[in-house]
C-alpha cells in the first residue's frame, strides 16, 4: 500500500483541538448510524477539507478505522495542500478502471487513517460519479471502515456534490463565518436535505485575526 505524510495546515492551539474533539464527540454520540459522511460547504474557501481531515484524525486516534475520500474531481486541493505528494493516483483512475482500490489507498502517519485522493482531473467527472463503479465502491468502503469521510465539491457550486451526497448516510455542512449569507446557507441546506440527512453544521473561521477556531457542530438527535 502507498504511504503519504498528512500535513494539517491549522495552527496547533488548545482551543482548536478542543473544538475538533467536541465535533468528534458530537458525531460519536449523536445516535446516528452513519458510516459514510459527506463533508461539504456552500462555497470554496470555507475550510471543509481541513475540517474533514482533522475530524478523521480525531476519529482514528480513538481507534476507529477511517478513510478520507477526496471526491472533488474538478478542483481538488487535498493532495497539493495536505499531503506529501501532489500527483497521487486516486478516485478518477479507480472509477475509470485504470487501477484497483488497493493501488489508490494511502496510509498515513496516523494509525487507522487512510486516504483516497481524487487523482487526475477527468474529462467526465459527472459521468464517473453517476456510474455503477462509484455505487459499488461506496458499498465496498462501507463494509471496510468504521467511518468514510467524503470531501465533496462545494454544494452550492457543482451538482457533483448532490450526486455524491445521495450515496452517503449523512452530511456535515461547513460554513465560513461571515463568508456566506443567511439566505444562501438556507438554500444550500434545503438542497442538501433532498439528497441525504443533514447531521449538523460547523461554523468555521470564527476566531479573531488569523486564529482559526472550529465552531461546535449541532448534530441531529
Amino acid at each position: 500500500m502507498n504511504c503519504a505524510t498528512l500535513t494539517l495546515t491549522e495552527r496547533d492551539s488548545t482551543l482548536l483541538q478542543e473544538a475538533y474533539h467536541a465535533l468528534c464527540a458530537n458525531l460519536l454520540f449523536s445516535n446516528q448510524e452513519c458510516t459514510v459522511i459527506a463533508v461539504t460547504s456552500c462555497e470554496k474557501g470555507e475550510g471543509k477539507t481541513t475540517v474533514c481531515l482533522n475530524l478523521a484524525k480525531n476519529l482514528a486516534e480513538l481507534g476507529k478505522r477511517v478513510l478520507v475520500m477526496d471526491a472533488d474531481l474538478r478542483s481538488s486541493v487535498m493532495a497539493d495542500r495536505n499531503a506529501s505528494l501532489s500527483a497521487a493516483v486516486g478516485l478518477s483512475e479507480l472509477l475509470n478502471g485504470q487501477c484497483s482500490l488497493d493501488d489508490c489507498l494511502y496510509t498515513t502517519q496516523h494509525q487507522k487513517l487512510q486516504l483516497l485522493f481524487a487523482g487526475k482531473r477527468p474529462p467526465n467527472p459527472m459521468e464517473l460519479l453517476n456510474g455503477n463503479r462509484f455505487r459499488v465502491l461506496m458499498t465496498e468502503l462501507r463494509n471496510q471502515y468504521d467511518y468514510v469521510l467524503v470531501d465533496t465539491p462545494p454544494f452550492g457550486a457543482m451538482f457533483d456534490a448532490a450526486v455524491i451526497a445521495a450515496h452517503c448516510d449523512g452530511a456535515i455542512l461547513v460554513i465560513g463565518d461571515r463568508s456566506v449569507g443567511r439566505k444562501r446557507a438556507q438554500a444550500v441546506v434545503a438542497q442538501l436535505e433532498k439528497c441525504c440527512k443533514l447531521l449538523g453544521v460547523v461554523r468555521n473561521h470564527t476566531g479573531k485575526g488569523r486564529n482559526f477556531r472550529a465552531g461546535a457542530a449541532h448534530l441531529a438527535d
